[in-house]
This record gives structure tokens, sequence and C-alpha cells, in this order.
């Protein structure tokens, strides 16, 4: 059997690929809200849109980065015992608190999915001055989900195999 699995090169590759695009997504908000603060004080005419746009951006970013995050191991952990362990301790303390991750993950996928539905069906609005339509952010919430479950699942594999191994989880 091959080190990895086609399954698990392919999530990987997903999330890196959207969590590399996704990362330009913050040289923009920089630019919005430096565009923001330069005409609200240098030329005192702020915008409408300049807050509200970066609310936008920063949320997905955040839904759209958090399989790439949890491919890359940065999501929180509670260092100070984790580290304790060794690699097959690390791993077999994944599986075993992985029913945790995956109810999360399912959940966001699921009442993200009801809520981003709904703002489709009436193609909403923020209801502000600018009024920009805001379902298609609302629709990063289950992508985002589902993008984070499927890395959950690369992630269960390799500490399987590193529980059942004793090697590095790769």
């Amino acid at each position: 059997m091959e080190k990895e699995g086609c399954f698990v090169r392919t999530v990987d590759s997903i999330n890196k690929w959207v969590g590399e695009i996704t990362s330009y997504l913050v040289l923009l908000l920089m630019v919005i809200i430096i565009y923001e603060i330069v005409v609200r004080y240098f030329f005192d005419s702020p915008t409408i849109w300049a807050h509200e746009m970066s609310s936008f951006i920063f949320g997905v970013s955040i839904m759209l980065g958090g399989g790439y995050t949890l491919l890359y191991r940065a999501h929180v952990n509670m260092d100070i015992i984790y580290n304790r362990f060794s690699i097959r301790g690390k791993a077999i303390l994944n599986l075993i608190t992985s029913f945790l991750f995956f109810s999360f993950a399912l959940v966001l996928i699921w009442i993200g999915g009801k809520f981003a539905w709904e703002s489709l069906k009436i193609l909403e609005t923020s209801s502000t001055t600018w009024d920009p339509p805001i379902f298609p952010i609302k629709l990063t919430i289950p992508i985002g989900g589902l993008l984070l479950l499927l890395q959950g699942f690369s992630k269960f594999i390799r500490d399987l195999a590193a529980a059942i191994k004793g090697g590095e989880a790769t």
C-alpha cells in the first residue's frame, strides 16, 4: 500500500490550492482598508462600502481557509499537554477526539447550508445604504465546512496510519 492514498493527496491538493488563492484576499483587504483610511482622513470623504466589504472579505477568507489551516496543523492545540505525547500518542489522541471535530464540521455544513440556502432563495442583500448581495458570502459557510470536513478525513487517515505504524503522520 502506498504511503498516502489518492483521496488524501487529492484533498490536500484542493485545500492547498483554495488556501493559497484565498490568501490573496488578505492583500485585497489591506488595500481596501488603506484606501478607506486615506480617503476618510486625508480627503474627508469616507466610503459607504469599505467597512462592509472588508467584513465580507475577512469572513470569506476565514471560511475558505479552514481546511488549509488544518492541512498545515495551524489550528489551536493544548500544546502544554499535546506536546508531551509521542507521535503515536498524538495520533491516538487525535483519533479519540476526532468525533468532536467531525461533529463540528457536520453542524457547520448542515446549519450553514440551511442559512445559505435561505439567503440564496431570497437573493438576500445587506439592507445597508450600499446594499450589496450577501448570499454569495453566506454560501462560503457550507463550502468552507465541506473543505474542512474533507481535510479532517485526510488527517484522520494519516493519524490512523501513525497510530498503527507508530511513525510520523504525513
